[in-house]
């Protein structure tokens, strides 16, 4: 603080609330100027920066401006840092692994990024009692930011290290073109590189195949080994994942082990792509059936490219072990399967659609619940009238009867169908909640008929 410190006391939290929003406001309007020093001031201080050329400081300077008005963000709006805030620092890791930095040198840039933005803080406090009173108030605040994005950046960094020690043996890459090759390791590093990650020619061990690419206009270079990175430490077993980029793909043959829990692995999968979107890096990810063996990884692998198809243009997880045969049917049916089903069936699904799906809920909850109507009623949390109602309106608009076996087949192959058509829109109606359905206008309750 300046030794030029004005007496008083301060003792109105609105007026340190003001000089803080003051404060952060006028670092805002000067952010790229900070930006700039920061970069300037790491060059100075650290070797390793000050040999790298422009196209690098650019990067630094982007980098640095994004903390900025990301940590200015949080402190205007008086919350704690979270990992969807800084998760943009993974790929600049992943490059600054890549150029050969020491950690201890990637780690010392963030402490001159945040030495340079407490001065500034000082600065614009001022010489008033309760600029400085509010400056005070900021700097907790702002360790945490540093100490949480520094450690998420050195995680980062530390696992690309990892990624990439085992992405520069060949025999990683090679080992995975034997196996969708149908050939299986016999001897040596290939054979070793098999067995450090779980898979074992000898046995019959459950595994999964992977097939995963980037999309849209995101999809570089960079990007592709972060995502190869993350997906190598999904593994559900005591081994890592076997992840190697190939060409345009990503290709991964994780390894359940003994008693391993698919599901659990999809899960991680699955918080995989939502992480690295989160990142601005949008993948689409395919997941074969559970096989036995490497003799079957050909054919898993076939399961997980196909799969892909299935996505939407925005990427997602299209996991086989959570598709029912039924539901796969559905998916690979043609429209000719559509056009079999019956025009009033589907014009009730579609408007049911449009309107919020109750019907459609109704349908799948009764045939869940073993065609138990109170049971049914329970799960949706309505009255047992109003389930009813519901099955009576449905068989007067599809002349379908739901108590029938193939009359509800029917209805649920139609849904089936239905499901993997694009999500609905109907911007002129807002969408009704689950206790209501305007199929015909009418609120879903019982007619003045009905018992109650």
């Amino acid at each position: 603080m300046s030794a030029a410190l004005s007496t008083g006391t301060i003792s109105d939290t609105e007026t340190l609330r003001t000089e803080r929003s003051r404060i952060l406001a006028e670092l805002l309007h000067v952010v790229d100027e900070l930006a700039d020093k920061a970069v300037e001031t790491m060059r100075e201080e650290i070797p390793a920066y000050s040999a790298k050329g422009a196209d690098f400081c650019a990067d630094v300077r982007q980098q640095v401006g994004r903390h900025y008005r990301t940590k200015l963000a949080v402190l205007l709006e008086e919350r704690t840092v979270t990992f969807e805030d800084i998760a943009f620092t993974r790929r600049a890791s992943m490059r600054r692994a890549q150029a050969g930095f020491a950690l201890a040198d990637y780690i010392n840039a963030f402490r001159v990024g945040q030495q340079v933005f407490w001065e500034a803080v000082v600065e614009h406090a001022g010489r008033s009692y309760a600029g400085q009173e509010a400056a005070l108030t900021l700097a907790s605040p702002l360790m945490r930011y540093c100490d949480f994005a520094s450690t998420h950046a050195a995680n980062a960094y530390a696992e690309f290290q990892q990624y990439a020690a085992a992405e520069t043996v060949r025999e990683s890459r090679d080992l995975v073109e034997l196996l969708l090759g149908g050939e299986a390791p016999a001897r040596g590093p290939q054979l070793a590189t098999a067995h450090s990650h779980g898979l074992n020619p000898d046995s019959r061990t459950p595994l999964v195949v992977v097939a995963a690419v980037l999309v849209g206009a995101e999809a570089q270079v960079d990007a592709q080994h972060a995502a190869c990175a993350a997906i190598a430490r999904t593994e559900v077993s005591k081994h890592r994942t076997l992840s190697v980029v190939r060409q345009s793909e990503i290709v991964a043959v994780p390894s359940l082990g003994p008693g391993g829990d698919v599901g659990k692995l999809c899960d991680r999968l699955q918080a995989v792509q939502e992480n690295l979107l989160a990142e601005g890096i949008v993948l689409a990810m395919g997941i074969s059936t559970v096989v036995e063996g490497m003799a079957q990884i050909p054919r898993a692998y076939q399961e997980a490219r196909s799969v892909l198809d299935y996505l939407p243009e925005d990427g997602g997880v299209a996991a086989l072990p959570r598709i029912s045969p039924f539901d796969y049917m559905a998916l690979r049916a043609d429209d000719t399967a559509r056009h079999l089903v019956d025009p009033r069936v589907a014009e009730l699904l579609s408007e049911d659609r449009m309107r919020g799906g109750v019907l459609t809920a109704t349908i799948r909850a009764f045939a869940a619940a073993d065609l138990n109507l109170r049971a049914a009623a329970e799960q949706l949390q309505i009255h047992h009238n109003t389930a009813q109602y519901r099955l009576r309106r449905i068989q007067e608009r599809t002349g379908r009867n739901l108590r029938h076996f193939t009359d509800l087949v029917d209805l649920l192959v139609a849904i089936a169908l239905q499901d993997v058509l694009p999500p609905a829109t109907n911007s002129g109606r807002k969408r009704l909640v689950s206790t209501t359905n305007e199929t015909d206008g009418t609120a879903d309750v019982p007619s003045a008929h009905e018992p109650r």
